[in-house]
């Protein structure tokens, strides 16, 4: 009998991470419902409110201690030019009225807030902002049913298939986690880079399926250590990708900062759950199906 080497004795046991992991997300993110009400914080985009861009030198800091008793739920971020790492603007969010906000500023400022010349103004409805939620929550779950549907017809077979699911499920679990917990506020930017979350998690899981499933007339580990290889590359190289992404735009885009960062926190628990939780059960169910022969 061939000797057993150190991932044949302790897959099991590694399995028992993600499941720790996967628990406590769960556990964070329900307390975080029973908090708020709702699975994260949400930003105006997605509760309804003012945002207000003021094209000058103004320290985010002094607004909010100075106007947070006046605008409700207030949030204020500069803009910084990549270059120069010049103060371009000042981002103010609230939940307030736009007239009642913009009344409040120019009495702080001392000068009149005028649109397309020294300021940006944008005031979204709660009643808008709830349906546009809504239907980004449906569309998540309608590309994540799509994705199982196209799993099962492509593999065919039970386990796999719900190793793939299970692994980009805990994905997106985690990563909410892990976004409830820094407390960051989410927009409907937030929610789109979860929808592509559910494609970056599942190509590489694919990949070790079809390898592992497919290619049988090589020994397992073999083709475990094949798959790993290929797919580390393929995550590795998007991971660092938008790491250096993140960092170049998180002075000047908003938008873009919470995306990637959505993306790189995903991208690391890809990893291990593609190579933990779903390298552990497939070959579980390859050595029981191969000890039945």
């Amino acid at each position: 009998m061939k000797e057993k080497n150190w991932h044949d004795k302790s897959y099991k046991i590694l399995l028992l991470i993600p499941i720790i992991i996967i628990l406590f997300s769960l556990i964070y993110i329900t307390i975080t419902y029973q908090q708020t009400g709702d699975l994260f914080k949400k930003d105006i985009s997605l509760t309804g409110g003012t945002s207000i861009t003021i094209y000058d030198q103004i320290s985010a800091n002094s607004i909010k201690l100075d106007l947070s008793e006046k605008l409700q739920n207030l949030n204020a971020r500069e803009i910084y030019d990549f270059g120069t790492e010049e103060q371009k603007a000042l981002i103010i969010e609230t939940t307030s009225d736009w007239e009642i906000s913009k009344n409040v500023l120019e009495e702080y400022l001392g000068y009149a807030l005028v649109e397309g010349e020294n300021s940006d103004i944008e005031f979204t409805g709660s009643i808008l902002s709830q349906s546009f939620y809504n239907q980004l929550l449906i569309a998540i779950l309608v590309a994540f049913l799509f994705m199982a549907i196209v799993v099962f017809i492509i593999f065919r077979n039970f386990v796999p298939s719900m190793a793939v699911i299970l692994s980009a499920f805990a994905d997106i679990l985690m990563t909410l986690a892990v976004v409830d917990l820094f407390g960051l506020k989410m927009s409907t930017a937030g929610i789109v880079a979860f929808l592509m979350l559910i494609g970056y998690s599942v190509d590489t899981d694919i990949l070790l399926t079809i390898r592992v499933l497919k290619r049988d007339e090589d020994p397992l580990n073999t083709r475990l250590l094949g798959a790993l290889k290929t797919g580390l590359t393929m995550t590795l190289t998007s991971f660092f990708a938008i790491l250096a992404a993140l960092f170049i735009v998180q002075s000047f885009s908003v938008v873009l900062t919470q995306i990637f960062t959505i993306l790189v926190i995903g991208l690391f628990f890809d990893m291990l759950n593609t190579w933990i939780t779903n390298v552990s059960i497939l070959k579980w169910y390859v050595e029981h199906k191969e000890n039945k022969k």
